[in-house]
Parts: C-alpha cells; sequence; structure tokens
C-alpha cells in the first residue's frame, strides 16, 4: 500500500534550520509530484512547495529563498531544507501527492492531494 512517512521536525529557535524528509513505501516517488505542506494551530493547510516528477520546483512566497525542496530518487526520499525558520513557521508539516490525473490542478493546492503522511511537527519559538 503506497504510504508517505515524514520526519525531521523539531523545535528550534528563530533563525535555525530543519531538513524534513519524505520517504514513499511500496511506490517510486520519482514518478509523482510531492508537495510539502503544514497547517498552524487554528489555521487552514496550505502549500509550502512542491516538486514535480520531472523536477520542476514550486514555492508559496512566505517561504521563497528560505526553503529548498528536493529529491533524492537513490533514496526514494524528498526532502524539505528550511532556512531563517521564523515563529510563523510552526505547524505540523505533511507531504502529499495525487495519484489521480494533474489535469491542470496545482502541487500546491491541498485540495488536489489524495495521499498524505502523517505529519511531523515544527515548532519556531525562542
Amino acid at each position: 500500500q503506497m504510504r508517505l512517512v515524514e520526519s525531521g521536525g523539531d523545535s528550534v529557535q528563530p533563525g535555525g534550520s530543519l531538513r524534513l524528509s519524505c520517504t514513499a513505501s511500496e511506490f517510486n516517488l520519482d514518478y509523482y509530484n510531492i508537495g510539502w505542506f503544514r497547517q498552524a494551530p487554528g489555521k487552514e493547510r496550505e502549500g509550502v512547495s512542491c516538486v514535480t516528477h520531472d523536477h520542476v520546483k514550486y514555492y508559496t512566497d512566505s517561504v521563497k529563498g528560505r526553503f529548498t525542496i528536493s529529491r533524492d530518487n537513490d533514496r526514494n526520499i524528498v526532502y524539505l531544507q528550511m532556512n531563517s525558520l521564523k515563529p510563523e513557521d510552526t505547524g505540523i508539516y505533511y507531504c502529499a501527492t495525487r495519484r489521480k490525473l494533474w489535469e491542470g490542478r496545482s502541487c500546491l493546492a491541498v485540495g488536489a492531494m489524495t495521499d498524505w503522511g502523517q505529519g511531523t511537527p515544527v515548532t519556531v519559538s525562542s
């Protein structure tokens, strides 16, 4: 069964860095667009970054220049490197993908995704 597992969440001070990992089991991530999403307390889930199967990368405006998404096809992992973290980056971070035709949907759109990991918590606080 297709499964996504996130890891790497932690508590850090503002300005710190974290690297999140999204590991896939039972399928090859290389063929899928993979997105990272986050949900802050009391807020809706939002798209943070995504990488397409052909390695095109997208970022929401608030993380551009600070976050970098990458994929390691040999290890079947998608990473999210997060630098210069801010308190507003706090939330549960999820990776997700879509197992249906994209039909023009954005890989940053929460509603486009069909398969989700369980999430990993990130807290940025002094």
